[in-house]
């Protein structure tokens, strides 16, 4: 029987805190695990697509935490003067905010590094490549959002749904699921993220909202939620717990 949502969250909130951080950090280590914060929605993501494809759930513990260690970098750095500025994340100072900002910057840095560590003790590199494409389309769409360029839904597609992408791939890469058989999988998690989006500008009141409107934006969150669910029913495997995650997201408020 799958292991359910807040099962899953928990292996992973026990697996990151006794996760043990390169010793050449030093005290570098209590930044990184303050930027640890979060809900877990993209381990959890991951784990519940290993477990629905057939594989243990522990054995993909590594790859779970290295999703959510590339999503801790990218915050880290973002709250940064030089980028989005923000000087509160979850309701605390952000990193640069509670220490500095050169903490901050190889604060992230070293979570970023930590991540690929953990990819890496696959005995397949797919993991790894996964997150490395995740981190680079991230990467790529800041750099189009900080010049005022590209459009909405790639921007977005870049930010956030390359990682919800990766936090599925990275699962199908460890069960080492042929690739044939991956295309209903991808189609989900591009959905998902796209639904995590709009739901974030919904209760932002910014981009989606800014062009469609909050009905509009929330119709659209409606349609990907729906070809969420219709991309899991396409698939051989007993998704339950992951079309409740797309119920989650879909009526999220905060």
């Amino acid at each position: 029987m799958p292991l359910q949502a807040d099962q899953l969250r928990a292996l992973i909130e026990g697996y990151l805190d006794e996760l043990a951080l390169s010793r050449e950090l030093g005290t570098l280590a209590e930044p990184m695990r303050y930027a640890l914060g979060g809900k877990r929605v993209r381990p959890v993501l991951c784990l519940a697509t290993g477990d629905a494809i057939g594989i243990r759930v522990e054995t993909l513990l590594p790859a779970a935490a290295a999703v959510e260690l590339v999503h801790s970098f990218s915050l880290v750095h973002d709250d940064l003067p030089a980028l989005d500025d923000d000087a509160e994340r979850r309701g605390a100072p952000s990193v640069w905010a509670q220490f500095d900002e050169a903490t901050a910057v190889l604060a992230g840095d070293a979570l970023l590094a930590e991540a690929f560590r953990l990819a890496l003790s696959y005995g397949t590199s797919a993991v790894a490549r996964e997150l490395v494409d995740a981190t680079l389309a991230m990467i790529g769409g800041q750099w189009l959002d900080i010049r005022g360029e590209g459009e909405r839904d790639e921007l977005h597609r870049l930010k956030t749904g390359a990682l919800f992408s990766a936090a599925v791939g990275v699962a199908l890469a460890a069960a080492e699921l042929p690739g044939t058989e991956q295309e209903p999988w991808r189609e989900f998690a591009a959905e998902l993220g796209l639904l995590f989006q709009i739901v974030d500008d919904v209760l932002d009141g910014d981009g989606y909202v800014e062009d469609v409107g909050e009905a509009g934006a929330r119709r659209l969150a409606d349609e990907a939620a729906e070809r969420a669910h219709a991309r899991l029913e396409a698939i051989d495997a007993d998704t339950g717990v992951l079309s409740e995650i797309v119920d989650g997201l879909a009526s999220r408020t905060a």
